[in-house]
């Protein structure tokens, strides 16, 4: 499979980094805005890639695409956001081909998500090749590929149990707070920032708290009043901001700003307060932590909590990595397909000249000469003869090119 990756001089490379050994600030000087993605896909069209998907989210940023060289890649990634190729070389990583392929498979069915069985990422990748497929930056392999990728993560959500239980950090930071904070039906929790992360909290801290006096602000105020008909909640203008921070007994920051949006100086209550910082960037400066009444929980440390439904879900692991294998073999075959079939087809081709020519010849020794009947008899045998080649070329065993080349040259086939 490996050589059937590379496509005019150039392989498949997957280049990235994610919470595994890049830390929330790290992992923000590499995430990618909207405005971003356009750019670095323009870009790359510019200089002749062929095909790149991006994905870009608080725990992960990657560029999948065909490269000469994988720096092709991270230079992109550098060069559009707040990122360093020095920094780049230290936490991420670079895979190759068949290796690139796995990698994708594996983000894509939640394997390598930070809370185990996160399917939100599948909804990044559509995301992602929607936008790089209306730049024509899509090639039919990178196409097929994520096609099966989306396939193996539906059969995975639906044929196992990776995913029952509790789902993203939305979900975990809700278990966090049902942990630490007593009676919290009747704390004052404050929700600051309506993205995806914060509507999902929302919606899991009024199935599971009970609170039904929870505060939403957000800079749009009709974004926030969207969310709050929908569960009957308090919205409170970005203006009152710090006065909501001082009422609250818990406070979740889900923004989306590349510096701090709460700062030690808007912080004056003596009173406990839980902040739960589910950005990235971290929207919550550190040094709030020197008060003593705040505890300060990044969504890093909320991944790290385990409990029985993480164990449940790592026992389905196996199943899971068995409709991976399931599903990639069917593209490997494809790829393979792909390889071959021009041959294939060239001798086809060639074979069916031959037939042309001996009925032509056999119409003209022969008066009662029955065409049509040859006719059929002949493809019938072009077509088993065709099959036999394109079996021995699907067999594993196989030296692919040295086969290809020998039925080009035995066949007198033009190489394309």
């Amino acid at each position: 499979m490996e050589s059937h990756l590379r496509a005019n001089g150039t392989n498949f490379y997957a280049i990235g980094l994610s919470y595994k050994k890049a830390d929330a600030e790290i992992r923000g000087h590499f995430s990618i805005s909207n405005e971003a993605k356009l750019l670095i896909l323009e870009q790359a069209k510019k200089e002749k890639i062929e095909s790149l998907l991006l994905i870009s989210t608080c725990n992960r940023t990657e560029l999948y695409g065909f490269a000469q060289h994988p720096f092709q890649l991270i230079k992109l990634l550098c060069e559009h956001t707040h990122g360093t190729v020095e920094e780049f070389e230290k936490v991420a990583y670079i895979h190759k081909n068949r290796k690139a392929v796995a990698h994708l498979f594996r983000v894509g069915t939640g394997l390598e998500s930070q809370i185990l069985g996160d399917f939100e990422i599948i909804g990044q990748i559509k995301s992602g090749f929607k936008t790089s497929k209306k730049l024509d930056m899509i090639n039919p392999f990178l196409e097929r590929l994520t096609n099966a990728v989306i396939q193996a993560s539906k059969r995975i959500k639906n044929e196992t149990d990776i995913s029952s239980g509790a789902t993203s950090v939305s979900f975990a930071s809700v278990q966090y707070i049902l942990a630490k904070v007593p009676y919290v039906s009747e704390k004052n929790i404050a929700l600051f920032g309506i993205g995806k992360i914060g509507r999902n909290t929302c919606e899991n801290l009024i199935k599971h708290t009970k609170n039904d006096h929870i505060v939403l602000i957000n800079r749009t105020r009709d974004t926030a009043e969207k969310v709050a008909g929908k569960f009957n909640l308090i919205v409170r203008d970005f203006d009152n901001l710090t006065d909501e921070v001082n009422k609250a007994d818990v406070l979740i920051v889900a923004t989306g700003a590349q510096t701090p949006t709460i700062a030690k100086n808007m912080i004056n209550t003596d009173k406990p307060l839980l902040i739960l910082d589910l950005s990235i960037p971290k929207n919550v400066a550190a040094d709030v932590t020197e008060l003593p009444n705040i505890t300060l929980v990044h969504m890093d440390d909320l991944s790290r909590i385990t409990d029985n439904t993480l164990h449940r879900r790592k026992l389905e692991i196996p199943k899971a990595e068995g409709i991976i294998e399931e599903v990639k073999s069917e593209f490997d075959a494809w790829i393979a397909t792909r390889k071959y079939a021009p041959t294939i087809k060239a001798l086809k081709t060639k074979l069916a000249t031959f037939k042309d020519a001996e009925i032509n010849l056999q119409r003209k020794k022969i008066s009662d000469f029955n065409e049509e009947q040859a006719t059929i008899i002949s493809d019938r045998i072009i077509q088993k003869i065709t099959n036999h080649f394109a079996s021995h070329l699907k067999d594993e065993n196989t030296a692919t090119d040295e086969s290809i080349e020998l039925i080009q040259k035995v066949f007198q086939i033009q190489k394309k």
